[in-house]
């Protein structure tokens, strides 16, 4: 069953998940008109593909360990690191260990 969006107002832990985290997927916490919010699960070895959006994003690694690939090279972000991206900026997700990111995501348009 997929979660429910978060509604304005709504306050939302982004605590980690801990020994939960085995049992969480990959979900959107927010989806508005200029704003996507999704809290990424990965397990150690697992890849969020290389991709683009139009828009900036922001990555902030809240637990765990993952490789940011980028067009400059690898980076190495655990809890608490954050990096943005300028939009169409080609980038990929690999699970050092089992973690959680905050992603988010400016829609254009």
């Amino acid at each position: 069953m997929a979660k429910p969006h978060a509604i304005s107002n709504q306050v939302v832990s982004l605590a980690p998940l801990g020994v939960a985290l085995t049992d969480m997927r990959t979900h959107a916490l927010l989806k508005a008109r200029q704003l996507e919010v999704v809290r990424v699960v990965l397990r150690q070895g697992e890849t969020l593909r290389e991709h683009t959006v139009p828009g900036e994003i922001t990555v902030q690694c809240l637990e765990g360990r993952l490789q940011m690939q980028t067009s400059l090279g690898a980076q190495t972000m655990q809890a608490g690191d954050w990096v943005h991206l300028a939009g169409n900026e080609p980038h990929a997700l690999v699970a050092e260990e089992d973690c959680s990111a905050l992603v988010t995501i400016c829609l254009q348009g």
